[in-house]
């Protein structure tokens, strides 16, 4: 019989979430709700390291990404849904691990460098966002998390996180924290429908689960393919083809899709035919997904999340407890 374990895992509140979470997380969190004790953070803190200066854009998605949540089969009664800034005791925490890891570790975090390559931070970059990695390491212990669902661009987070369990347990002599492990997709990370980078709220190169069919439809049209791909006669390549990304993420009938994959590489099928199957596949996930959005309400959505984020802090304040005492922090630990 296997073992409940404890599964943390999140999103930032900055827009709505997209095909890319979905396969990279979403799809996983479903999976796992069922044998395991599931928290999901809408890491609002988080989210206010890069949007400090419009701090609306976070507040105004947190209803929306929770009913992404719910329309992708996340259930309230199952796994426990909170917001960050709802649990203070995290940053407690974040405060105390903050002397664990030194400025030089976190600046060569290889997630870190590439976010701030592409947010263009250069040398203004803030403490809180150089030091969010400390907060997720807070996030994951708090509720001593054993599997964490990521992408694989988030493995160094979880690196950083359990050097910062090892180095406490070590420093203060008790095993109050416990190690997580990264739970990946089989989709490791979905290309954004431009071919550049990976889909991404913040560049508008995603497929979002709330759009409508017809913004679907004309985002998949504009999907890049193969330029050298002119005539429907002429080969094409499947390696690099966006749609094709899309179509071993979406289409469930791979001996469809590997006859697909040869017939293009070798010339007689079209670029139109291929995005009208993917067209039909996204739709088909989709619809369902949409309608389910329409009939959660809003006040459910607020006391689901009033009562996650008190379930969350007590479980949070319990290791807080126990971190304070081993560190020796308290009014029972005074010495006379």
């Amino acid at each position: 019989m296997q073992l409940r374990q404890v599964v943390l895992t999140g999103d930032r509140p900055t827009g709505r979430l997209h095909l890319g979470h979905y396969v990279g997380s979403l799809k996983n969190r479903v999976a796992l709700q069922a044998q395991h004790d599931c928290f999901v953070m809408i890491a609002d803190t988080q989210a206010l390291t890069d949007n400090f200066d419009d701090p609306k854009r976070i507040t105004e998605s947190v209803v929306g990404v929770c009913k992404d949540y719910l329309a992708v089969g996340i259930d309230p009664m199952k796994s426990t849904v909170f917001i960050q800034s709802m649990v203070p005791e995290l940053f407690e925490l974040t405060s105390y691990f903050l002397n664990l890891v030194s400025v030089a570790r976190l600046e060569r975090n290889p997630t870190v460098k590439s976010e701030l390559q592409q947010k263009g931070f250069a040398d203004s970059i803030t403490a809180g966002f150089l030091c969010y990695p400390v907060s997720q390491a807070a996030d994951i212990t708090a509720f001593k998390a054993t599997l964490v669902p990521v992408g694989d661009d988030q493995l160094p987070l979880i690196e950083v996180t359990n050097e910062i369990v090892r180095r406490f347990n070590r420093i203060y002599c008790k095993e109050v924290l416990v190690e997580a492990e990264a739970v990946l997709s089989n989709i490791r990370r979905l290309v954004g429908i431009d071919g550049q980078t990976k889909a991404c709220k913040s560049l508008g190169n995603a497929i979002f689960l709330s759009d409508p069919s017809e913004v679907i439809r004309q985002k998949i049209n504009s999907m890049y393919t193969d330029p050298n791909h002119v005539k429907v006669s002429d080969p094409g390549r499947v390696e690099g083809n966006v749609v094709f990304a899309y179509l071993d993420a979406f289409l469930d009938d791979k001996s469809e899709l590997d006859d697909l994959k040869s017939r293009y590489r070798r010339g007689g099928l079209g670029d139109t035919v291929i995005k009208s199957i993917l067209n039909d596949a996204v739709q088909a996930l989709l619809a369902p997904i949409r309608d389910r959005m329409e009939l959660v309400k809003d006040d459910d959505i607020k006391d689901m999340l009033r009562e996650g984020s008190e379930r969350a802090r007590t479980v949070a304040t319990h290791t807080v407890s126990e971190v304070r005492d081993a560190i020796g922090f308290g009014y029972d630990n005074c010495k006379t």
